[in-house]
């Protein structure tokens, strides 16, 4: 059984802004491209196939959808400290797919939390770190905008690297 993730993965022109920033202070910046996560990691023995015809099935009247996305936030929580590119447009539809999905087959998958769509752009160590890192990019005006036609399967490597099995277009 291996371990996979749905997600969005953006195609901004002005991506370099994301990757530059995600380069500094994400550690996941060379396993995975920038992307919004729909389902979180889950381990499931489902075939591509099946998954397949799970988001054909569950998301056959989710159109494409334009996304917009400017500012960013940090959090310090439990699971750690975070930098994110917040949803300026979109987030109603990608809320909804994240809702269908885990209200259907994901259900065992659903840890309660309450989903708030974002991007990561950074993960570090300490608080300190957390607050300095926003410093630098607080003021950052870019404004990334899409169009979404894409939602993606990916399985995570033995090395934590983003390995796309599925890519679902919207109808």
């Amino acid at each position: 059984m291996s371990l996979r993730t749905i997600m969005i993965f953006p195609k901004f022109k002005d991506m370099d802004v994301i990757d530059d920033i995600r380069d500094r202070f994400d550690p996941l910046a060379k396993l995975v491209r920038p992307h919004i996560t729909l389902v979180f990691p889950f381990e499931h023995d489902m075939s591509n196939e099946e998954l397949t015809k799970i988001l054909d099935n569950r998301l056959s009247e989710i159109d494409p959808f334009d996304l917009e996305m400017h500012g960013f936030n940090k959090q310090a929580e439990e699971f750690g400290n975070y930098l994110f590119l917040d949803i300026t447009k979109g987030k109603d539809v990608i809320t909804k797919i994240h809702d269908i999905l885990y209200a259907n087959e994901f259900k065992a998958c659903d840890k309660g939390y309450v989903y708030d769509p974002h991007m990561t752009v950074g993960k570090v160590e300490t608080t300190l770190i957390l607050d300095e890192a926003y410093e630098e990019i607080k003021d950052i005006d870019n404004t990334f905008s899409c169009r979404v036609d894409t939602i993606s399967v990916e399985v995570i490597g033995p090395d934590e690297e983003s390995i796309i099995v599925i890519e679902n277009k919207l109808s």
